[in-house]
């Protein structure tokens, strides 16, 4: 009886988000996304406040960042193309390498709608606690990785576009290589 009366007075969960048509784009493995909205409190009541991100940015350049599938770091799924800081919050483009199979299965779920969060993994370096509401104010942050996640931190922080790119040479005979690969496998068979 008392679970009944807890689950009757607890709050259901909600989720807000703009609907995204990313089945339909024919990918290569490169998206765009906010990793991080300033001003945004998120579930572990923190606060990224705006320029938070300027050193480490500087010290580490893109590289420097990582990209994981849900913050493993056993698991690096691709690279970052870019990181930036605009008025909003943290922009990224990244690209999903796709020769690594959790790669083209992370692919997979973004173009069907089913992973589309970003987190970031980072040491805040420099932070303010609100005492009576326990928010903590992150000023400065040494960002280390950002993991496509199912379910982010910041409920916010999604991928925003999956892009179709130019094919690399290497995509290209990855291509070929593989339907060739299919051809011999259909020859051999009959």
């Amino acid at each position: 009886m008392t679970s009944y009366l807890v689950r009757a007075v607890r709050p259901a969960r909600e989720t807000k988000r703009a609907p995204l048509a990313l089945a339909n784009v024919d990918a290569s493995g490169v998206f765009e996304g906010y990793a991080s909205l300033f001003g945004v409190v998120d579930l572990g009541r923190d606060v990224v406040m705006p320029g938070a991100f300027r050193d480490s940015l500087a010290r580490r350049g893109v590289a420097g960042v990582k990209m994981l599938w849900q913050h493993k770091a056993a698991e690096p799924i691709g690279t970052w193309l870019q990181i930036d800081e605009d008025t909003r919050g943290l922009r990224v483009t990244g690209r999903l390498n796709l020769a690594v199979a959790k790669a083209r299965e992370v692919l997979a779920l973004m173009r069907e709608g089913a992973v589309d969060g970003l987190s970031i993994g980072f040491r805040a370096d420099r932070f303010q606690r609100d005492a009576a509401s326990g928010v903590r104010r992150l000023k400065k942050i040494d960002l280390w990785e950002i993991s496509l996640v199912t379910f982010p931190m910041l409920p916010q922080a999604r991928v925003t576009t999956l892009k179709q790119t130019t094919p690399t040479p290497v995509h290209m005979l990855r291509q070929r290589w593989q339907a060739a690969a299919q051809a011999c496998e259909r020859t051999l068979r009959r």
